[in-house]
């Protein structure tokens, strides 16, 4: 257990998302353990025995998120809700705590995965291990921050502006910048690949740069590979710096049941391979691609609320369509959205969940494109944002 809680307090660390030593990560054996020593151990320890859980972690993130962690908590009552697709499926919302105290904390926590509280950062839970910890605790991060630059932006459209944002808006992005890699992206395999040793390799290869680039949480994305009539694909729930062991060959024909545990997307990905002549593709959340998708100034619009499965606008980034689409195979699926409108182009942009690239031989292609694509949507909004605020002199 031990091992387990040292390796999540060193995720939060190298994914940049907390400085090295403030992690305080727990975890239930015979006994509670902790990763290192803290006073705040003894007030957890109270929260943990008045939860059915098996981990815990507590720690103050590096900013932005700090910083707009605390000021979602001064603007909200006793939660707030992002609309992006990972809170819509997986957070809900995102509850606000004053203090540490376990009287406060364990309600929230007995009806949400994770909270905010107030200057102190933000407290998540699993109930297995604690990569469920990890993992709500990377989604709030990245969920607070998507809606903090929406919210701005209808404000400046809209307004009223709080003063409070913008002023804090200059501040926030210079942070951003400083928490984005510095240095050459990785150099990943040149294709095309046919013995599935090779594509496993490649597969890995590309996970961990998508990571390391901050394209994506470590748990959230896909990634896949087309050859030999099966399509190579990352298993649902996995994490693309750890996809050793963790990818899933599903043929064609369904003559095996590897799909069973493979990607959600599973269909959409085949479905793309299918109509064209792409071997790669590869699914990141990078956060402006995600924020610009959200973005739309049509208030008398019949779908206003419901943009997310039933979009009828044509909008685009450069050449990069934003498109509808739920995770999954229903009736307004991403299996029936993503495929024709990925044909001939890069990639798309789906409403409020993320980036998906192809590339014809490799990763390389669909790496690229998934970077340019994060880079042209943070320029997009910076420029809107500038208009906008021009538009109210």
């Amino acid at each position: 257990m031990l091992k387990l809680l040292n390796k999540y307090a060193q995720k939060l660390v190298s994914h940049g998302l907390c400085l090295p030593d403030t992690p305080l990560v727990g975890g239930v054996n015979d006994r509670v353990l902790w990763n290192r020593k803290d006073p705040r151990t003894a007030e957890l320890e109270k929260i943990i025995a008045g939860l059915n859980i098996n981990s815990i972690i507590l720690a103050r993130p590096v900013d932005p998120f700090a910083t707009i962690l605390d000021y979602h908590c001064r603007n909200s009552e006793s939660e707030f809700v992002p609309e992006d697709t990972e809170t819509r499926t997986f957070l809900h919302s995102i509850p606000v705590a004053r203090s540490l105290r376990a009287e406060e904390i364990v309600p929230l926590l007995q009806k949400r995965k994770g909270c905010v509280i107030e200057g102190q950062g933000i407290i998540t839970t699993g109930t297995v291990s604690p990569e469920q910890a990890f993992v709500v605790f990377s989604s709030i991060i990245f969920s607070a921050f998507v809606k903090f630059f929406v919210d701005y932006a209808y404000a400046l459209h809209s307004g009223p502006v709080d003063e409070e944002a913008q002023k804090l808006l200059p501040q926030l992005l210079a942070a951003y910048e400083r928490f984005l890699p510095v240095g050459p992206p990785t150099e990943l395999a040149t294709g095309p690949f046919s013995a599935a040793d090779e594509i496993v390799q490649a597969m890995i290869e590309a996970g961990q740069a998508t990571v390391d680039a901050r394209m994506v949480d470590s748990f959230f994305g896909n990634i896949s590979y087309f050859a030999n009539e099966h399509v190579y694909i990352s298993q649902t729930g996995s994490s693309l710096d750890e996809l050793a062991g963790c990818i899933d060959a599903c043929p064609l024909d369904n003559s095996a049941s590897t799909g069973i545990t493979a990607s959600s997307e599973l269909v959409a990905h085949r479905d793309i391979y299918l109509g064209g002549d792409q071997r790669a593709i590869l699914h990141g959340h990078p956060k402006f691609s995600v924020i610009m998708s959200m973005l739309c100034f049509e208030p008398d619009c019949k779908n206003r609320g419901k943009c997310h499965i039933r979009c009828e606008k044509a909008r685009f980034i450069d050449d990069i369509p934003i498109i509808p689409g739920e995770v999954g195979t229903g009736p307004r699926g991403l299996s029936r959205t993503l495929p024709p409108a990925v044909q001939g182009r890069r990639g798309a942009i789906v409403y409020g969940h993320g980036v998906f690239t192809v590339g014809n031989n490799d990763f390389r292609e669909a790496f690229t494109s998934l970077a340019t694509i994060e880079d042209a949507c943070r320029a997009a909004y910076l420029q809107l944002i500038g208009e906008l605020a021009a538009q109210r002199e």
